[in-house]
């Protein structure tokens, strides 16, 4: 898939600009070197169109960057080993996919959540993420494993109450109004979110409010594991991001979101407006 909504994409597509920008060559200029019609430059750049092996070479060599081609060449394979179809991923079930999801639990000690739209799987209730995961089984068409399904998720948020693991966990102040299986269920969900605030010292959480500035656009949620990589996800595929250039960008927007964010008494004034208005 080829779209500008493609983190990965995006990320190598940022580092291609910023390698012909130090060539101090404009798109027409490198297009001419290569031989190429100036739109494809401008594709790659954006992430309408995916760089092959072969377009990193010649990019690189056209702006003396040639020291950057083999780090440029693994991105990609990684972006086409990585890019996994949903459909192929949850054959299994829903159920397997939390057991996966548990084993990276266990191995981080500081998660970094961005929720644009939704109240992640650490904060849901059970009617909440009953009604989540019934619309992705009907969905994509997996086998129907809803109650483990689940049963599994509801028990992965044991992990925010072992050890010392820190959470901060951003969410657009959208996702208190996305409407997941109706009132009776969004009330109780989110004063659950008020009561694990008070409840979860080592949670830091904020709501950025609508009317936030988002300076490099609120993009899609995603989850950052520590500093080993990031996991987000598409319509048709989840994409886990390793590489550090790449993974440095996400925690340059996270930062960013979090200057934007209220936190404490004001997330929660959010919070209870979001409920009043249910």
């Amino acid at each position: 898939m080829s779209a500008p909504t493609d983190p990965a994409r995006e990320a190598l597509g940022s580092r291609l600009r910023d390698i012909r920008r130090d060539a101090e060559l404009n798109g027409r200029e490198l297009a001419l070197r290569l031989g190429w019609r100036p739109p494809r430059v401008s594709k790659l750049e954006h992430a309408w169109q995916s760089p092959s092996e072969d377009d990193i070479r010649v990019w690189c060599r056209a702006c003396g960057a040639e020291d950057q081609i083999p780090e440029l060449i693994a991105t990609v394979r990684a972006i086409e080993a990585q890019y996994v179809e949903w459909r192929r991923q949850m054959r299994g079930g829903q159920r397997r996919v939390q057991h996966v999801l548990s084993s990276d639990d266990l191995a981080t000690m500081l998660f970094r959540i961005w929720e644009p739209f939704h109240i992640p799987g650490f904060l849901q209730t059970r009617e909440y993420a009953r009604a989540i995961m019934s619309r992705v089984i009907a969905f994509y068409e997996t086998p129907n494993d809803l109650d483990a399904a689940v049963a599994t998720r509801i028990g992965r948020q044991s992990i925010l109450r072992m050890g010392h693991r820190r959470f901060h966990i951003l969410l657009a102040e959208q996702a208190l109004y996305t409407r997941v299986g109706g009132s009776e269920v969004m009330r109780p969900q989110l004063e659950h979110v008020i009561s694990e605030m008070a409840a979860l010292p080592r949670l830091h959480l904020g709501i950025v409010p609508r009317h936030a500035d988002y300076e490099l656009g609120p993009h899609a949620g995603y989850w950052m594991f520590d500093q080993r990589h990031v996991a987000t996800e598409t319509v048709s595929a989840a994409l886990n991001i390793t590489q550090p250039r790449e993974i440095a960008l996400y925690l340059r927007h996270f930062d960013g979101i979090a200057e934007l964010a209220v936190y404490g008494q004001e997330a929660e004034a959010l919070i209870r407006r979001a409920s009043e208005d249910l």
